[in-house]
């Protein structure tokens, strides 16, 4: 399959092209244009109790749409709600990719898409909740944001602090933990704004998004008046 990533600066949008009998996987509602020759169809990774997973856990869609190109070769078009990047991530196998909410676009055949549990701790301080996502295979993933989409690269034993509304996505090898954000206390922590954070150690990149949606949903509703 071949793609490119068009208006990557502004509203990007994926252009694919698939060969006769090639599918891809991306979240529902992605599709936004394709050739007659390729279908789309509802599918869950994991069967029932996958999709309930994703859907209860996590808070993702129950259902895929899978695009396949089953008369011929067929072109695709598909994006992301929110106003911010997609990145292409190459998987070789050899480790998964853990992903915030909302974070998966789309994906290609020999990836699967499953929910992990977090611990007690992470999930209940990291702002992720107690279920992520978790992408393993071989492929090429499609990851969407709010804002773009930028890598931080860490050598082996770096660490960086990283605001927990601006995580996207992370290899599931990285250890990270969750610490308050000022060293001088709780209530430093709190009136700065920041509260909890995520301090990760390399090697490996994490990839950040530069806006953060529940600061921008509570900005929203502070100038929308209740009804």
């Amino acid at each position: 399959m071949k793609y490119e990533i068009l208006y990557p600066e502004a509203f990007p949008v994926v252009e694919c092209w698939l060969e006769r009998g090639e599918s891809i996987k991306a979240e529902s509602d992605a599709m936004i244009a394709m050739s007659p020759t390729v279908d789309v169809e509802g599918k869950m990774d994991g069967g029932i109790l996958g999709g309930l997973a994703r859907k209860f856990l996590s808070g993702e869609s129950m259902f895929f749409q899978e695009l396949t190109a089953r008369r011929g070769r067929g072109k695709v078009l598909f994006g992301h709600a929110l106003p911010g990047g997609i990145l292409d991530v190459e998987l070789d196998g050899s480790y998964g990719l853990t992903i915030q909410k909302d974070g998966f676009l789309a994906s290609t055949q020999g990836i699967d898409i499953s929910t992990k549990a977090q611990n007690l701790s992470r999930g209940l301080f990291s702002g992720e909740g107690f279920f992520v996502i978790n992408a393993r295979g071989r492929g090429t993933i499609f990851i969407s944001s709010y804002g773009v989409i930028h890598p931080i690269n860490l050598d082996s034993g770096e660490e960086f602090i990283i605001d927990n509304g601006h995580l996207v996505a992370w290899p599931d090898y990285m250890d990270y933990k969750i610490e308050k954000a000022s060293s001088s206390g709780w209530i430093s922590s709190i009136t700065s704004g920041e509260g909890l954070v995520c301090r990760f150690r390399g090697p490996g990149v994490i990839l950040i998004q530069t806006r953060n949606p529940d600061s921008f949903e509570a900005w929203i509703r502070s100038i929308v008046p209740a009804r």
